[in-house]
């Protein structure tokens, strides 16, 4: 369950991010290890609320929180230290394919090395598309809410697409219950608060 819309940026001011990844390391008799991975990709953590200082703020907080239900529903949360494609996000930062001359559609992605990350949320007007280097400022369509770029025409055999673009993390709480404190006057302070990225 998830809705499409974006965490507010000025409710984020002051988050912290992580990533996790699930390996599992046995140490052998001859002291050699032996580890292997139990995730193809890493899962982003992030910890918000703690730059939160105005009774607005705060209000405005508890009021995303009771929309989504808590944890019950996954939301849009821009993460502003990896959140595009590139430096620039310029149309022929990440390769999202090769053409055959048959297929149309082409799932966005984030490179890392050899990892490989799908992006399902782009921002929306954000994406940049080109074929052989050269920009396509038309004769293609971004569906927002998965990722994938579907061309009107197929790109020709062996030509490479690539993409750039801004994105965010598909997310949801990581706890039941926020917690506010009231410290004067229009003034309040929220407990840090988990999220966790979900796979949509």
């Amino acid at each position: 369950m998830f809705h499409e819309v974006t965490f507010p940026a000025r409710l984020a001011f002051g988050s912290g991010a992580a990533i996790e990844r699930r390996v599992r390391v046995t140490t052998l008799a001859s002291g050699y290890e032996q580890r292997v991975s139990s995730w193809a990709l890493g899962r982003r953590r992030y910890l918000i609320g703690a730059g939160i200082r105005r009774m607005a703020d705060a209000s405005a907080l508890l009021d995303f929180f009771e929309a989504r239900q808590g944890p019950l529903y996954g939301f849009r949360f821009h993460d502003f230290s990896d959140g595009r494609s590139g430096p620039t996000a310029a149309p022929t930062d990440q390769v999202i394919g090769t053409g055959d001359g048959h297929t149309r559609d082409f799932q966005l992605c984030k490179t890392y090395g050899a990892v490989v990350r799908p992006i399902c949320k782009p921002v929306a007007d954000s994406v940049r598309v080109a074929v052989n280097g050269v920009e396509r400022l038309s004769g293609f369509d971004v569906d927002h809410t998965t990722g994938v770029v579907r061309f009107a025409v197929p790109p020709a055999e062996g030509a490479t697409v690539t993409a750039g673009f801004h994105f965010d993390v598909p997310v949801r709480f990581d706890s039941d219950r926020i917690d506010l404190t009231l410290e004067g006057f229009d003034a309040g302070r929220v407990a840090a608060i988990p999220l966790i990225e979900i796979r949509v």
